[in-house]
Formats: structure tokens, C-alpha cells, sequence
């Protein structure tokens, strides 16, 4: 099926008059679209549960629903929402961890919180940028190595660090 607005539409307006087969396909069709727009804003391992969070939302908030609007910015602005309550946790919870840790060494500081904002960074790239850029640029293995590793080949790997690492210099000036 398609995920088009008047498609989604016409399902969530079938859910909210009782139509059982409607909401699970409105449900499976949300997952999907969910997935794409969280899949460059969270790490992998953090995307199912988001996904989740951002259903259950709307489960919990379909009444809210007009059906004279369109229901796809509606489904963005309760995703984004979680979305930044997501990253709100995340941010806390490294800073609770950081506060807690006397692991780091007098002058480590400085590279642990590189290397957290570089975390930050990487989890915006695409996987294969992200991790070819680990493993050539962060772990010290050569082109050869990380293509055997990734299964890309040499060309394709060179290609996706330069790619990535503009794609890092945009963010880092973005942030500035």
C-alpha cells in the first residue's frame, strides 16, 4: 500500500467510526512511514521503541483527529514531539551518566565529551557513512579492511567517507 495523505486519511476516519481492518492497516502503514522519518534522527537501536511511543500517542490522542485536516502533519507534529522528548532523555541521561562517572582521568574530560559529540554527530549520517568512517577514521583500519568488513567495495567505502565527513563539516557548521 501506498502511504499517501488521502489514503491515511481515509483509513484513520474509517478507525474512528469502529473499522477494525482500517486501523490495522492505518497502524501497519504508520509503522512504516515512522520508521522513515526516524531512521536519520535516532540511532538503530533506539528506532523501534520510538516508533512505538509515536503509536501509542496516537492511539491514545485519535479522537483529537479532524477529519476536515489532513492527517499526516498532525501524525509529524506528535512524532516530532516525541521525537524531542526522546532526545531530551538521551541528553539527560548522558549527563546524569557523565556527573555519576569518576572512571575519567584528570584531562580526559575534554576527550571524553569529543567523542560524545561526535557520537552525536555520527548517528545523523546514513549506516554505511557512519560506519565506514568509524572504522577507517576512528578504529585506524586501512580502505581494505573496512571494505572487507562493510562488504563495500574500496571505491564505495572512500566514497562514503567523503560523503559523510562533508556531511559532518555541514552539521558542525549548522551548529555554529
Amino acid at each position: 500500500m501506498q502511504q499517501d495523505e488521502p489514503t491515511l486519511a481515509r483509513l484513520m476516519a474509517a478507525a474512528q467510526t469502529g473499522d477494525r481492518a482500517a486501523y490495522r492497516t492505518l497502524l501497519t502503514e504508520v509503522k512504516r512511514w515512522l520508521e522513515q522519518y526516524f531512521r536519520r534522527r535516532v540511532a538503530p537501536q533506539q528506532l523501534d521503541d520510538l516508533v512505538q511511543e509515536v503509536m501509542l500517542a496516537m492511539h491514545n490522542k485519535r479522537a483529537t483527529w479532524d477529519t476536515s485536516r489532513a492527517f499526516l502533519p498532525w501524525l509529524a507534529a506528535i512524532a516530532r514531539y516525541r521525537w524531542l522528548d526522546h532526545l531530551r532523555g538521551v541528553y539527560r541521561s548522558q549527563e546524569q551518566s557523565m556527573e555519576d562517572a569518576d572512571f575519567v582521568a584528570p584531562g580526559e574530560e575534554d576527550a571524553l565529551y569529543a567523542r560524545l559529540s561526535l557520537d552525536r554527530l555520527l548517528v545523523q549520517l546514513p549506516d554505511k557513512q557512519r560506519s565506514v568512517i568509524d572504522l577507517v577514521k576512528i578504529c585506524g583500519l586501512s580502505i581494505s579492511e573496512a571494505a572487507a568488513r562493510t562488504g563495500q567495495s574500496e571505491s564505495l567505502v572512500k566514497i562514503n567517507i567523503h560523503r559523510g565527513l562533508k556531511r559532518l563539516t555541514s552539521l558542525v557548521e549548522k551548529a555554529n
